[in-house]
């Protein structure tokens, strides 16, 4: 597990990450197995996470994905929650404290925090990557760029 906090600097421990997901994908283009694996790896080497997961964009509504973490919310209105916003805006969303975000879904009682990062590919809305932790304002300035450079890597070596 990579503690981005304990690393020598939080760049280097996504450069790490990019390295890792590179060769995970490097032979496969198909997009929900990527999207599975990506999942899992986020999930067992980034610290503080309770759930990491797409909502894949189906007509005006996100769909559940590939996941790793509890049961989750299945559909969600463009336009609600951390996940709606972000697909709406296709902005990333970094949200210290879910609790305070108007119109925040709770699919899981036990998150504070949230980062959510839009798919886009060519221009085109695919989804978003969710990630949610238990820590108040567990994603950083870093984080995000991280996890920003980490879906384009996803979405160059994957068919979507």
């Amino acid at each position: 597990m990579i503690d981005l906090t304990q690393a020598d600097s939080e760049s280097a421990g996504y450069s790490l990450l990019a390295a890792q997901l590179q060769a995970l994908l490097a032979h496969e283009r198909d997009f929900v197995a990527n999207a599975a694996q990506f999942c899992a790896l986020l999930y067992q080497e980034l610290v503080d996470l309770n759930w990491t997961g797409f909502y894949l964009l189906r007509g005006d509504e996100l769909v559940l994905g590939p996941f790793q973490g509890r049961v989750a919310c299945v559909r969600i209105p463009l336009g609600r929650g951390v996940c709606g916003v972000a697909a709406a805006t296709r902005q990333t969303q970094r949200v210290e404290d879910v609790h305070s975000f108007a119109g925040h879904i709770a699919c899981d009682s036990a998150s504070r925090s949230e980062l959510v990062v839009p798919l886009l590919k060519a221009g085109r809305l695919i989804g978003v990557l969710d990630l949610d932790s238990p820590q108040l304002a567990r994603f950083t300035a870093a984080d995000q760029a991280g996890i920003e450079r980490l879906v384009e890597i996803f979405l160059q070596l994957s068919d979507c």
